[in-house]
Formats: structure tokens, C-alpha cells, sequence
């Protein structure tokens, strides 16, 4: 297979070019223009971050990229999907409060914000995985897939469970309706949590399988009737139903690549990953530890997998910054294994190869 190009750009600016001039220069050379984007709907597919952290990409990345693509004729939005975990993104009207709270609203970011998987995370859509091996379908937000055409914007960091978080987890992971993390991150079935639960009973209205019975006044999920959509988690306005995290870490890699896939579903797409403030876990934590590498740089590619490889082997190559996660730690060249050595952040590049989602080899073009 041909390498891809990967564009690049550091974080230096000489006394008059602001860092976003250098960004729209970057994907102006790296060829977003050639993508038809006249009149046509375009997702841009961002984390607005968790309130708390303060590692996330701010508003200002997204508006230079609205505003090239409104240049070209597209309309653009900004969109995430729902988290599986209780937090302040679980559903839509919490996860537009922390969007604003974190800085993005039309005004910041120059075009509207929309959440792929609609008020309770339950608006998603089944689409086909192609060549799919642990999966055949992916659960993906509704909105996302009405577009036209999909752009990521992604901050690129360590993560506990993938090793690293970058381009393709921001898409496999993020474009999953609350069903699809559901799938992606167990292989089991949802519970009640007894204590919450209040016996409303409107988590069994929701349920299309009769999978949700009541003794008392209390909910109980029949396993051998659930097919674990997780429409009932999504549907619990107390959060007294939660997933079992129960996926081996190699196994989530591989679900994530799956979805990816059929996010991207063969659509025009192009992708920017910005390596700055690289905390050693995801940003949807409520808190990010200190930078455990110096800021980098903004990278951008047609392919999603040369773009991951080549943040990979960037942040690799990068001194680990004293006092901070990688202090004492052994492995000095696979710094996301040093961190998180449960994890093999290869196996997200290994699976996307074979799955065709783009190339594990790039060509790195200096901007």
C-alpha cells in the first residue's frame, strides 16, 4: 500500500502569524479544497471536553476550520455524541451546557452545534460495518450521519484504556450513539442499580424486547431478553441504570476501528489531529494531569490511520517533560506504554490496516 500524506505544522509563530493562520495554511495545503463542499451539510467532529478539564481544544480551532469550509460553500456544524457514563455530556441539554461553559457556542465557533444522538443518546442510526470481524453493525448518532460530509478535529492525548486517544478514537468512539459505546465497551448486558432507582418505570417503556420487569417498585433487566441496545440507559433520567465496562482493552481497539469505519462510510473526510497539552487520559475526565510531553504541533491527512501513526511516532519522539506521569518510568520510547502499560495502542493501526480504513505508513510534509 502507497504511504499517505500526512501534513505538518509546529506550534512556532514569528511576531505577526497567529497559530490559527498557521492551521488554515495547514489544511489549505493539505488539501481540503479538494473536497466539494458546495451546499453541502458537514459534520466536524470535536470533544467539547468534560467541564473541569481544561486540556481539550478550544473554540478557536473549530472556528478556523467552520470558516475555511464556509469559504468553500459547505455548512458546517459541530457535533459529539452523548457519553455512556454519568457525567455532565450524558445527555443533550447537559452536554450543550458544557459546551458553552467550555467556550463553544455559534458565536465562538461561527456555526451551530448539534448532538449526533439526539436529547437522550437513543437518535442513532445501524449502519453496516464493511469487513467487519468482531462486528456487523455500529450504532452511530443520527445527525452524524446525515451529512455529507465528515471532518474530524481532534485533540490527540494518552488514554487508559486505548493508549492513546487520537483521530480514530475520536471517531469510533464518538460518533457511538450511548447503545454503540454500550457494544463497544462490554460484552454483557446492562444493570440496575437498586439504590437509584426510583420505579418509574419508563426505562421499560423504552424497551422493544419486554427485557424489563419490576418486583416491587423496583426495575430488574431479564438477560436472557436484552439484547442490550441501551436505549434504557439513555432513557434514565436518574441514572440508575449503568453499563459493566467489561471489554478487554484490545477488544475495545478493535470495536473502536470498527466503528470508525462505519462513521466514515465511505464519504468525502478529512482529518486534523493538534497535539498540544497531552495529558495522560481522556478528556472526558472532569480533571487533566500535567502535559507529559511539550506541545508538538497540528497534523492533518485524508487518512485517518497515517494521521494517528504519525501523532504516534511524533509524541514518541518527544522528551517526557519532568514532574509529570512518565516520571520514573522505564519504557523511555513507547511513552503511552509507559503510562498505561495494560494497554497496546497498536492494535487500534494494526486493525485499521487490515480493515482498510487507511495506511499505518505515511509521508510527513513539513508546512
Amino acid at each position: 500500500m502507497q504511504k499517505s500524506k500526512v501534513y505538518f505544522t509546529d506550534m512556532r509563530c514569528r511576531v505577526g502569524v497567529p497559530l490559527l493562520n498557521k492551521l488554515d495554511a495547514l489544511i489549505c495545503k493539505a488539501g481540503i479544497s479538494k473536497i466539494d463542499f458546495s451546499n453541502r451539510y458537514v459534520a466536524i467532529k470535536v470533544h467539547f471536553g468534560e467541564p473541569g478539564n481544561l486540556s481539550f481544544l478550544r473554540p478557536n480551532f473549530a472556528k478556523t476550520v467552520v470558516d475555511y469550509i464556509k469559504s468553500l460553500g459547505g455548512k458546517p456544524f459541530l457535533t459529539d455524541c452523548c457519553t455512556l457514563y454519568v457525567g455532565r455530556r450524558n445527555n443533550a441539554l447537559m452536554h450543550l451546557d458544557a459546551a458553552m461553559e467550555n467556550g463553544f457556542s455559534p458565536l465562538s465557533t461561527g456555526c451551530q452545534i448539534i448532538i449526533g444522538d439526539g436529547l437522550k443518546g437513543t437518535d442513532d442510526i445501524e449502519i453496516p460495518i464493511i469487513g467487519g470481524q468482531y462486528l456487523k453493525t455500529a450504532m452511530i448518532g443520527r445527525a452524524i450521519m446525515d451529512a455529507d460530509i465528515f471532518i474530524s478535529l481532534t485533540h490527540f492525548k494518552g488514554h487508559e484504556a486505548t493508549g492513546f486517544g487520537g483521530t480514530i478514537k475520536n471517531i469510533g468512539m464518538g460518533c457511538g450513539s450511548r447503545a454503540g459505546k454500550m457494544i463497544m465497551h462490554n460484552d454483557t448486558k446492562p444493570r440496575v442499580i437498586q439504590e437509584t432507582c426510583v420505579g418509574c418505570r419508563f426505562c421499560a417503556r423504552q424497551c422493544a424486547h419486554s427485557a424489563i420487569e419490576f418486583i416491587g417498585k423496583k426495575a430488574f433487566i431479564d438477560e436472557k431478553k436484552c439484547v442490550g441496545c441501551g436505549r434504557c440507559i439513555g432513557s434514565c433520567s436518574v441514572d440508575a441504570i449503568e453499563n459493566d465496562f467489561s471489554s478487554s482493552n484490545d477488544m475495545l481497539c478493535y470495536k473502536i476501528v470498527e466503528y470508525a469505519k462505519a462513521a466514515l462510510n465511505d464519504r468525502p473526510q478529512f482529518h486534523i489531529s493538534v497535539i498540544n497539552q497531552v495529558s495522560p487520559y481522556c478528556d472526558c475526565h472532569e480533571e487533566n494531569d500535567a502535559a507529559i510531553v511539550p506541545d508538538i504541533g497540528m497534523f492533518a491527512s485524508f487518512d485517518p490511520v497515517a494521521l494517528d501513526k504519525a501523532c504516534i511516532d511524533a509524541v514518541n519522539a518527544a522528551p517526557a517533560l519532568s514532574g509529570t506521569a512518565l516520571d520514573n518510568t522505564e519504557n523511555k520510547h513507547d511513552h503511552f506504554a509507559s503510562i498505561h502499560p495494560s494497554t497496546d495502542w497498536r492494535k487500534q493501526i494494526e486493525h485499521a490496516t487490515r480493515l482498510g480504513l487507511g495506511c499505518g505508513e505515511y509521508e510527513l510534509i513539513n508546512v
